[in-house]
């Protein structure tokens, strides 16, 4: 992300946050912490929990159906549901393309080859840049409820269940017990919220419907709110028009509208319904047909026939995958003489009571587990089939300008969002990004025939909504043309995991050609070593100190440019010889990728990150692009490429020591990094910091301010820790922090070839692993480091087999439905 060009509103609201973070950690816990006494955790493993309501958006627990959010604060007298749906974008369709501008590229060439970086900057950014537009993802507006003053409310809690995506809070006041449940339906399209009381008739509330701004809520019928407007960006860059839609539903009691708000008295329990819907993509004609049936659709049903739905559903993708971890015994209750609650296990605190004892230097197994079934559940509630992807903020955003327009960075961030789906069991939800990549390839046409002059589709460093794909802004971070092809990737990672060879001919292999194609056209040879280069480019976002000493960014050939164009070459003959092809195009992928320039080792050791050993203007950067080919590609690996990958450990090693990791992404980065070179004790410090020093007491991971790749990115690690299988192999426990970690298990991750896992361990031993075959393959599985195969069970249909092979790995000739079970000794 562009940590240097923050408006000033986005500093101001960082500040919030910091001041906000402060006080949260400082906060006088004795209040908190009596509620805590009162009223003891909820039922259920997979629990954020809290002793009091939120104080901010950042204590505010998430709800989502794909399209449909809410963050819900959890007041007692005051209640807010903050409310987002996918589609609310200002901006409309521009071109941004500088037609012609590859007349430059032969000028711009000459002078890098030469080592005249800052005049061929100059020139790229004078000829090639389009403008870069404030154009943002926005929030869609605020449910708010309003009770009579409550005397002392007790016994409060709030929470999250992740494993039923339904949001509670329980208080007693006057003598009763209220009780709210707040969820998301993808089933019938809803957001739902159900007020109770325990005593007849105590239900009495305004509840209003309201946007900052452009927006205007009327009343419709008897219990009905309609809010109207449209998303702009301070009156320029129309985007939708929007429409929301309440309806308050009571038992007994009566609702009427009132000065364009709800107004409810005397009601025993209250059901609240609320739809939305945008005249996206066509920003024609007037929404609002679509969001009445589904709100009359959930009218005509039962509160609890909708809650069942709802979970059912939600629950059919979050229970394919459990994680359990223990801590040693000394460890399992940090000193609670540090934390003045009622002495409850640390996995028993309030989350953020959990939080700070992290960041005081506790480590909490279950902590890291529920951070990571929190990362499954916010893919599960922002990015299902037919919504959008899950951009800067996966649907969660409450601004009307956003940082960075809460857009979608495919210089990273767009693709660390995935990162978890296909490993976690969640490959339904990796289909909106294959959206993109679609919608990438039309615009990505346009782009790279008026500005490159070449074929296939090129994307830079960043999109919105209107899947814009022009070089725009400064060279500094805009100048990128390899956004594109990295999207690529994840189609192939899909086939990959999945072996849908549908899936492969009809929309992965047409898009890997189309990138490819770009790349056949815009690579040239370097004069002095004849290698392909990609160039004009840059590192994302980074910058060198030129030999003139002056300070650059653009360059021919930059690390990750020439690694991402080897893993698309790669990625299109894997695809080819799948679907049995081999025609002139694959013969030049070959080639092509053959004559690529390929990593180099500087001479302290380090990967290179430009094509010369230069100075580094900023050692501790928070982008490690270099180091692609480790991971999410596999060009080097420990096994396959050891040199390189020491090379890549000295250079974390480095960045690092000179305060990279810095933000939470580039922290969940490092997780990663450190589990594909197999370093457990270093990855679990990486675990252990993005909980300490990124995380907030909702376990939003804070960039800052507030960005959702993070929280992907680590539980894509995590799950790198126990299972790998991008190096030819399933790799069990790879980066298993036995010490930290010693018992508990995994169960129902997958693996590269369409194999299902589960893992278990003991008293810092493996013990066993389980793989289940979706279809026929064959498999080598190394086991964890120190471990051999005691026996092997092979159960389902005949035909299976298992042998050992001179390295000690196990081989397994699996056929669909076959259940491998290894005993480890």
């Amino acid at each position: 992300m562009i940590d240097d060009r923050i408006p000033r509103l986005f500093v101001l609201t960082v500040s919030v946050w910091m001041s906000a973070c402060v006080s949260w950690a400082a906060a006088p816990e004795a209040a908190a912490d009596a509620t805590a006494r009162e009223a003891g955790p909820p039922e259920g493993d997979w629990v954020l929990w809290y002793a009091q309501p939120a104080r901010n958006w950042h204590e505010a627990v998430p709800l989502g159906n794909g399209r449909l959010g809410g963050m819900v604060f959890g007041g007692t007298d005051r209640e807010r549901i903050q409310l987002n749906e996918d589609t609310v974008w200002a901006g409309h369709p521009i071109d941004r393309d500088r037609k012609g501008a590859y007349q430059h590229l032969p000028a711009a060439r000459k002078l890098l080859f030469a080592g005249k970086y800052v005049e061929a900057q100059r020139l790229m950014q004078r000829e090639f840049m389009g403008p870069r537009l404030i154009r943002s993802y926005q929030t869609l507006g605020d449910l708010r409820l309003e009770f009579e003053a409550l005397e002392a409310p007790s016994d409060y809690r709030r929470w999250l269940d992740l494993d039923t995506a339904v949001a509670t809070t329980t208080f007693r006041a006057a003598e009763a017990t209220f009780t709210r449940e707040v969820f998301s339906s993808p089933v019938d399209q809803v957001l739902v919220m159900r007020l109770t009381g325990d005593r007849p008739g105590r239900i009495t509330c305004r509840v209003v419907l309201e946007r900052s701004e452009n927006g205007t809520t009327q009343g419709a019928g008897a219990g009905d709110l309609v809010l109207r407007g449209h998303a702009d960006q301070d009156g320029e860059h129309r985007g939708v028009d929007f429409v929301a839609r309440l309806r308050a539903l009571a038992d007994g009691g009566l609702v009427r509208v009132e000065d364009a708000a709800l107004r409810v008295a005397g009601a025993d329990a209250l059901t609240l319904l609320l739809t939305a819907e945008t005249n996206y993509p066509t920003l024609q004609g007037t929404p609002g047909q679509k969001s009445q049936a589904q709100l009359e659709a959930a009218a005509a049903k039962p509160y609890d026939q909708l809650r069942a739905a709802h979970v059912a559903e939600h629950q059919r993708l979050f229970r394919r995958v459990d994680l359990r971890l223990e801590g040693p015994p000394q460890e399992a209750a940090p000193a609670t003489d540090r934390l003045p609650t009622d002495r409850l296990p640390t996995d028993r605190l309030p989350t953020d009571r959990r939080l700070q004892a992290v960041q005081r230097g506790a480590h909490d197994p279950h902590l890291a587990a529920l951070y990571f079934q929190f990362g499954r559940y916010l893919l599960i509630s922002s990015s299902r089939p037919g919504c959008m992807p899950a951009n800067l903020q996966g649907i969660w955003c409450e601004h009307i300008k956003a940082p960075w327009n809460s857009d979608y960075h495919v210089n990273i961030n767009n693709q660390m969002n995935y990162w978890p789906a296909e490993v976690c069991n969640l490959s339904e939800c990796h289909q909106p990004q294959f959206d993109l990549v679609d919608h990438l390839r039309r615009r990505g046409a346009k782009t790279a025939r008026d500005v490159y002059d070449c074929r296939g589709f090129v994307a830079h460093h960043t999109t919105d909504a209107q899947w814009f794909t022009s070089p725009i802004g400064n060279t500094g971070y805009g100048l990128w043309p390899t956004g594109a092809a990295w999207c690529t990737q994840h189609l192939m990672e899909h086939y990959r995991f999945t072996g849908d060879r549908q899936f492969l001919a009809r929309r992965a292999y047409p898009a890997l050609q189309e990138a490819a194609l770009f790349f056949f056209d815009f690579l040239v040879e370097d004069p002095k070593t004849g290698a392909l280069v990609c160039g004009p480019s840059m590192s994302p976002e980074n910058s060198f100190v030129a030999p003139d000493g002056k300070r650059a960014h653009v360059v021919m050939g930059p690390s990750m440019d020439q690694q991402i164009v080897w893993d698309l070459l790669t990625n299109c003959l894997e695809a080819a010889e799948v679907l049995g092809i081999d025609d002139p195009f694959v013969q030049q992928a070959r080639q092509t990728r053959e004559k690529l320039a390929g990593p180099k080792i500087g001479s302290d050791g380090r990967l290179l990150e430009w094509p010369e050993e230069f100075q580094e203007a900023e050692p501790g950067h928070r982008h490690v692009s270099h180091l692609f080919a480790l991971h999410p590609g596999h060009q080097i690996s420990v096994t396959r490429t050891p040199e390189l990958a020491k090379a890549c450990r000295k250079t974390l090693d480095f960045r690092l020591a000179h305060g990279g990791g810095h933000t939470g992404w580039s922290r969940a980065w490092m997780i990663n990094f450190f589990a594909r070179l197999q370093d457990a004790e270093t990855a679990y410090q990486n675990v252990h910091a993005l909980l300490a020093k990124s995380t907030v007491p909702n376990l939003f991971d804070m960039h800052p301010p507030f960005q959702i790749d993070g929280n992907f990115g680590g539980t894509a690690g995590i799950a790198e820790m126990l299972l790998q299988s991008h190096a030819g192999e399933i790799a069990l426990l790879p980066a298993w922090p036995n010490g930290a970690w010693p018992t508990g298990y995994v169960k129902g991750l997958c693996a590269r070839g369409a194999v299902e896992v589960d893992l278990y361990f003991q008293d810092g031993k493996p013990t066993r692993a389980v793989l289940r075959a979706k279809q026929s393959g064959e498999h080598i599985v190394r086991l964890p480091r120190g471990s051999s195969l005691d026996r092997a069970i092979v159960t389902g249909p005949q035909g299976g087999s298992t042998a050992r092979d001179s390295e000690g790995r196990v081989r397994i000739s699996a056929m669909p439905g076959q259940t491998f079970e290894l005993w480890l000794k």
